[in-house]
């Protein structure tokens, strides 16, 4: 987040900026679908996931 605060601010690398902010908020929804998994497997595979984008 203080990398896309900054990029936004100085006006530099706009696409960029708003890469990160969507990966960064990304791993926190694929953490909530994982929390709604229909089963132990589902869950599994939702949480790798959202640990390969870390």
């Amino acid at each position: 987040m203080n990398a896309y605060k900054y990029l936004t601010q100085e006006k530099k690398e706009f696409i960029l900026s708003k890469q990160l902010l969507r990966s960064g908020t990304s791993i926190g929804a694929n953490i909530a679908e994982a929390n709604g998994g229909i089963s132990q497997a589902d869950f599994s595979a939702k949480m790798s996931i959202a640990y390969k984008e870390c």
